[in-house]
């Protein structure tokens, strides 16, 4: 982070209750209710949007970004009002947290839609891995099935016509090379690597862990239309979801300043696809379909 940023980061580097974590947040000065304050939950580092407040300034708007290394957390922060916005998850992540923890959080605009990767440590391409070899994946079911579908596409398995986008290891009815597939917890995946022949990494994860994206034996299309559940949302509460000043913070997303630096974080690997916020409500009640019919 440079040292002229113009705002505060919060790390919180741990899991605690929807309480523990309110009272924490409070004692950081974060709690309460601050006109034109902006407090926005994310995962891992994210210099974007230390640009974007750097924008936001001109607006009048002072963006603080609270960030957490537990998936879990971001939404429950936001449930709870400790945070105004969040912006780490996919639709299909939002769609799970949602019905899990019977939250009404919304996406507010689309940011960006990575691939996700194969990666390895001991095998430089795909067709190298030996018959048997050892796979870790994600664990969260959103993920777990994002990875699952990967493994299909790069024809390590065969999925169930209907496995959906919640696929689990139960759905795999071909496996020809004995892939031998464990699903950990998706932080620790890049640490499976000393061990297992290959993991499916997030991009995030990856890239915290310092792995090169272009080093995946692997990845699927962020470009494709399946892709479209997988798109990376700044998300809030649902009766706070027209606040005009969430709007000029979507705005400052798509403008250039912030797309140059996510382009340069990304390595090139982020597309960032701009919908309109009742499209992306659409395509995340479908998912939540799907979810509730499994």
């Amino acid at each position: 982070m440079s040292a002229a940023t113009p705002r505060r980061r919060t790390a919180l580097a741990f899991t605690t209750t929807a309480t523990a974590l309110a009272l924490l947040l409070s004692g950081c000065g974060l709690g309460g209710s601050d006109g034109k304050r902006i407090r926005v939950g994310v995962s891992g580092d994210s210099p974007e949007w230390d640009v974007l407040a750097k924008e936001a300034k001109k607006e009048g708007l002072n963006v603080e970004t609270v960030v957490f290394d537990d998936y879990s957390l971001p939404n429950k922060a936001l449930g709870a009002g400790d945070i105004d916005l969040n912006a780490f998850q996919h639709l299909v992540f939002l769609a799970q947290s949602n019905t899990a923890n019977k939250t009404d959080i919304t996406p507010v605009a689309a940011t960006t839609v990575v691939p996700l990767g194969l990666y390895s440590s001991k095998h430089k391409q795909l067709a190298d891995l030996p018959d048997g070899a050892s796979v870790t994946l994600p664990n969260d079911p959103s993920n777990q099935g994002r990875a699952l579908h990967v493994l299909e596409q790069a024809k390590l398995i065969e999925l169930k016509k209907d496995a959906g986008l919640f696929a689990t290891p139960d759905d795999i009815t071909a496996n020809p090379k004995h892939v031998k597939i464990t699903p950990v917890n998706a932080q620790q995946t890049p640490r499976t690597l000393q061990d297992a022949d290959a993991a499916v990494i997030n991009d995030g994860v990856a890239q915290l862990a310092g792995i090169d994206a272009k080093s995946a034996l692997y990845k699927d299309d962020p470009a494709s239309p399946q892709a479209l559940p997988y798109l990376n949302v700044i998300a809030a509460r649902a009766d706070r979801k027209d606040d005009a000043d969430f709007q000029k913070i979507v705005k400052l997303y798509a403008s250039q300043a912030v797309q140059d630096e996510v382009r340069r974080t990304s390595n090139g690997t982020a597309h960032h696809i701009e919908l309109p916020a009742s499209e992306l409500r659409d395509e995340l009640g479908r998912i939540t379909k799907q979810l509730a019919a499994r």
